[in-house]
């Protein structure tokens, strides 16, 4: 494997351009038209543009990625996080085409976007799941809502990201919200197929960082708390959970690295739990057969390169033993700083980045494809930047980010910064008393100033 072409953009784009250049491998960016001064852009070996901005017509056409790889003799197409990283269709035409998808095969991808198989497999592996069940077509759903066990959640089948998700109190709102549901995840994923859960409703978010290679390697790297979320997405990352005890992680670490053996899993991967506060039980939700957004925080405490681990992989080679055998130090979380005003009800805030600057100083990382003049598109995600700090234990890191927040400077666009601010300074996030909820019930954005 010498020449990787980058089928995504953004920090993530930048992130990867970065270790193929430490491995000696060449990287080839791809562009859309409103794409065409990003910074990875000009450290790539080669770039080609891929059509207009919107991403059904450039990053989500599967023709376009493949026949840039070809173009411009490729070896393989990571796929980053997001648009096709999760699509087995386009690792099934990689393949066909002579050039390695670096990440799992179709196989491993399809069985896991499957939310509903996935649940079945891992109750193969006596995981535990949250209780629930599939909504058949025809089903009887006057009859299917009376017998439910409310709250319960409805989400698709085909997808993430709380895109297809409702959560309902009571029968009366059952019918609806279940047409709703249907018909965003008809629209996000392309398939309607949604199921129900039992809604924990004082749950922490915990996922586990897992590594597997083809010669039957298979480990993980920890845990990352995932708790603090707004309508179901992430806000806010740590690792390790301020709230796990050593039986609750041993079980949560087993149980991961059991799925991935049981799916011959290989590359970089993410098993989701919800861990019930109440009966201090964990429940299987869902496994993301890519690299994450967040992937920074497991980095920080163990030492180690994911991305290059997946290149290492996807290389043919053994993950490295340092990899195999990671262990945590130390504190770490991270914050997205999101184009969105938060003191408007999140709404997004595109446009031109007038003023940037990133703060510094031990234990303070920033992973952005921002600077001054960088234009925020309204066609794609609107995450300007993460900020991740380390530090020796979880007040120690606190404060390192409370500082950091306070020195970023982004000008021009309104950002999540002063919600990040707000909320780490409350006395709930400090002693660690939230849950999922937390952020909504709370409504702590309005205090974020």
């Amino acid at each position: 494997m010498k020449r990787v072409l980058i089928a995504n953009r953004g920090e993530i784009a930048l992130r990867i351009v970065r270790s193929c250049a430490e491995l000696g491998l060449e990287s080839i960016a791809v562009y859309s038209d409103a794409d065409r001064q990003l910074r990875h852009i000009g450290l790539s070996t080669a770039s080609l543009g891929i059509g207009p901005p919107h991403p059904k017509h450039s990053y989500l056409n599967r023709d376009k990625i493949i026949a840039a790889a070809k173009a411009t003799r490729c070896d393989a197409i990571h796929p980053g996080y997001g648009f096709l990283a999760e699509d087995p269709v386009f690792a099934e035409m990689c393949e066909d085409n002579g050039l390695k998808f670096i990440g799992p095969s179709a196989e491993s991808i399809r069985c896991m976007g499957d939310k509903i198989a996935a649940k079945t497999l891992a109750a193969k592996m006596g995981v535990p799941l949250v209780p629930g069940g599939t909504i058949d077509q025809g089903q009887d759903i006057k009859s299917l809502q009376k017998g439910l066990p409310y709250p319960v959640l409805l989400k698709a089948s085909a997808g993430g990201g709380g895109r297809g998700m409702r959560l309902v109190h009571e029968e009366s709102a059952f019918a609806s919200n279940l047409m709703q549901a249907q018909i965003e995840a008809k629209e996000a994923f392309g398939d309607g197929t949604v199921y129900w859960e039992q809604y924990i409703s004082n749950a922490r978010h915990i996922e586990v960082q897992v590594m597997s290679d083809r010669f039957g390697h298979h480990t993980h790297l920890g845990e990352r708390d995932c708790t603090l979320q707004r309508r179901h997405q992430k806000l806010f990352e740590e690792s390790p959970s301020p709230v796990l005890n050593a039986d609750i992680r041993r079980q949560l670490y087993d149980a991961s690295v059991s799925i991935t053996r049981a799916l011959d899993y290989e590359g970089a991967g993410t098993i989701e739990f919800l861990y019930d506060l109440d009966r201090r039980s964990i429940h299987f939700i869902e496994m993301n057969t890519r690299i994450q957004v967040e992937h920074p925080v497991t980095e920080m405490v163990t030492g180690i390169d994911l991305v290059r681990e997946q290149l290492r992989i996807a290389a043919g080679q053994p993950m490295s033993e340092a990899c195999l055998n990671a262990s945590n130090r130390g504190w770490s979380m991270e914050c997205r700083i999101n184009a969105e005003d938060p003191e408007n009800g999140f709404i997004p805030s595109p446009g031109r980045i007038t003023a940037f600057a990133p703060p510094g100083g031990p234990g303070v990382r920033v992973d952005t494809f921002c600077t001054a003049g960088t234009e925020i598109s309204p066609f794609y995600d609107s995450m300007v930047a993460k900020l991740i700090v380390w530090d020796i234990d979880r007040e120690a890191a606190r404060h390192r980010m409370i500082r950091a927040l306070k020195e970023f400077v982004v000008e021009g666009i309104k950002t999540t910064i002063p919600f990040h601010i707000g909320v780490l300074q409350t006395p709930d996030f400090a002693d660690a008393q939230y849950n999922t909820g937390w952020v909504e019930s709370r409504k702590v954005w309005e205090k974020a100033a």
